[in-house]
């Protein structure tokens, strides 16, 4: 049985730190590139980042470069989100996603698409306050 399951995550205030995980189960974890996506109340699924462990490919939307780090630990088939200073805008709930065609088509397009991943995590929640 495939499972992405999600932790971390919660509440902080503005310019304070999270790290979210996400521990993959039940298919070739170093073969699909692991994506963290965002859904802010009223608004659409957005990609934040992803990688790649087979070949270290990695990827961030503009919004987070710079405050956010992704980074996979291969033996523990989990991947991290560092999220540094973060905003108010950042409160969203988190979710991670595992797709094989993930990293060729952010590569190809420069974005993440938001539909048709593979797996999906349930999702944690974000509060940044001010």
């Amino acid at each position: 049985e495939v499972q992405l399951v999600q932790s971390g995550g919660g509440s902080v205030q503005a310019g304070g730190s999270l790290t979210l995980s996400c521990a993959a189960s039940g298919f070739t974890f170093d073969v699909d590139t692991v994506g963290w996506f965002r859904q802010a109340p009223g608004k659409e699924r957005e990609g934040v980042s992803c990688i790649t462990p087979s070949d270290g490919f990695i990827y961030y939307a503009d919004s987070v470069k710079g405050r956010f780090t992704i980074s996979s630990d291969s033996a523990k088939k989990t991947v991290y989100l560092q999220m540094n200073n973060l905003k108010p805008e950042d409160t969203a709930v988190y979710y991670c996603a595992a797709d094989l065609a993930l990293g060729s088509t952010v590569r190809g397009m420069g974005v993440m698409p938001t539909a048709s991943m593979d797996y999906w995590g349930k999702g944690t929640p974000v509060t940044v306050s001010s």
